[in-house]
């Protein structure tokens, strides 16, 4: 379906100026993203200030054209031109990116810029020297800057700060949303974590879990991972695996670039990270090509975008049916061993236990890293806490909600993740928001297919696909988010979908 005006109609000149403009931007951000993929993945380090400045006057050129004053004369023009449903969607999600680029001036779009690239490239070395106070040097402009930002976005929108931040990454998303949903989260996730602990602590003592014996050679590793994203259907005509300190997936649909990173002691990490970054990496690759440059044709939000990895890493990946899959493939790269048995690894990568990273962290606990974090930014976006407090309030609810000491490991703590360092304040909920659709996803592909599981054992990843196609990938930004979750699954997200899976495979043992 073409992006256009309805056929057989008046033509509707003003729209498709702000398509032109629209197209104009997106090969603007193409070129962003693959210069931010290269900042991360292949720039040295002597590089980084004059790639701060190029990027810092890429963004401007974009802040330009985004706040064109002609804009709004086409904007007002087009809500009056005969438009079909798609070109309709479209011209809703125009004005949203309208709105949020005019807000905010274009001196602000280039500090935030520069603090930013600057902030995350010295937060490479600070974090490995646990280096905190080094960081604050940096970080401190960042949230200056953020601050500025949020208040300009909630005096134009009539959000809070918080809120204002936030509903770019969740159009729609508000922090009394999240307070209800990670409220009745906090209630039942701490029992959950202790019985499973003592029913695996149980089995462990019966059945050992092995784990596999390294050292695992980075090129076997690599060459793991890729034929892993093949599995999963990755078009590597379309895009490629490199490295980076923080994994991530970032380029255009027609070029995606996926990152990992590599241990040699333990390859699930790259393996599983990767497998989470195809997810991404899947979505983008089928997005709507006839919609392709437009805002209707790209992901309706980070919440859906995560439930794309976390159906490929969390539903699918750690499911026995996949493991089961996985094993030989282990064995092909890294020889055989006890610990590569099907039943071996599946208890392995569902094993819960808290541990400091993120990142690294089992189904179960993931969560709890997730709130931590929205509990510290959210008052620090508002202006109820400084950056310097961040520490203290880490290690209190880094105790509280998982038991653990992270007092004076700022590395395995406060500076293990690359979001704050750029300014991207709001986006953690996204990640929990994501594992809940997962679960609810995987909830409705089974009601119409009972036969799933059957068929991932048997390697027919093809009825998965198929579903995240059609009800996912294929719809871009063509409904508000309330109307995709409801037209995909049958009701609006409901939590409850996330805890029967989370009861299902870790107390029930049924997965």
């Amino acid at each position: 379906m073409p992006l256009s005006a309805e056929s057989n109609s008046v033509p509707a000149p003003n729209y498709l100026e702000l398509t032109r403009i629209w197209s104009r931007l997106y090969r603007y951000n193409h070129l962003a993203s693959i210069v931010g993929w290269d900042r991360n993945a292949m720039m040295p380090p002597k590089g980084n200030e004059a790639r701060a400045a190029a990027e810092a006057e890429l963004n401007a050129l974009i802040h330009r054209t985004r706040t064109d004053p002609q804009l709004t004369q086409w904007l007002q023009a087009a809500e009056q031109e005969k438009l079909d449903d798609i070109a309709r969607a479209n011209l809703r999600e125009i004005r949203r990116d309208w709105r949020d680029a005019n807000a905010l001036p274009e001196s602000l779009v280039e500090a935030k810029t520069l603090a930013g690239a600057r902030c995350e490239h010295a937060w490479r070395s600070q974090r490995a020297a646990n280096d905190w106070k080094g960081f604050l040097s940096n970080f401190r402009e960042v949230v200056k800057l953020a601050r500025e930002e949020a208040q300009l976005l909630a005096d134009d929108t009539g959000l809070s700060r918080y809120d204002a931040l936030m509903d770019r990454f969740e159009p729609g998303v508000r922090a009394a949303d999240i307070d209800r949903i990670f409220d009745d989260v906090k209630q039942w996730l701490p029992g959950l974590i202790s019985s499973v602990q003592v029913r695996q602590e149980n089995e462990q003592a019966n059945e050992p879990v092995i784990v596999p014996q390294g050292p695992f050679a980075v090129t076997a590793q690599r060459a793991l991972n890729q034929e892993v994203m093949t599995l999963l259907g990755f078009d590597f005509s379309a895009g490629r695996l490199d490295e980076s300190t923080h994994p991530f997936s970032g380029g255009v649909p027609e070029d995606v670039r996926l990152t990992t990173r590599y241990h040699e002691g333990d390859f699930a990490r790259s393996l599983l990270g990767t497998i989470h970054e195809t997810g991404h990496a899947r979505y983008e690759q089928n997005l709507p090509r006839d919609w392709l440059g437009q805002p209707v044709g790209t992901a309706r939000s980070y919440g859906l975008h995560e439930s794309q990895s976390l159906s490929f890493e969390m539903q699918l990946a750690r499911s026995r049916p996949f493991v089961g899959l996985l094993a030989p493939l282990l064995k092909k790269h890294f020889g055989d061993q006890p610990a590569f048995k099907p039943d071996n690894l599946h208890r392995l990568w569902t094993r819960v236990k808290p541990g400091f990273i993120r990142v690294d962290a089992d189904e179960v606990t993931y969560p709890a890293h997730v709130i931590l974090r929205y509990e510290i930014e959210r008052p620090l976006v508002e202006g109820d806490i400084e950056p310097d407090d961040i520490p203290a309030l880490w290690d209190e609810k880094m105790q509280s909600l998982l038991g653990l000491d992270t007092r004076g490991n700022y590395r395995d703590g406060c500076l293990q993740d690359v979001h704050w360092t750029e300014g991207a304040f709001g986006y953690f909920p996204s990640y929990t928001l994501g594992a809940m659709y997962a679960a609810q996803w995987f909830a409705a592909m089974r009601r119409t297919q009972p036969g799933l599981d059957a068929q991932i054992a048997a390697g027919d990843l093809k009825p998965v696909f198929e579903w995240l196609r059609t009800n996912i990938w294929s719809q871009a930004s063509l409904w508000e988010t309330p109307e995709l979750v409801r037209r995909a699954s049958g009701e609006a997200l409901n939590p409850l979908w996330f805890r029967e899976h989370l009861e299902r495979r870790y107390r029930k043992n049924n997965d």
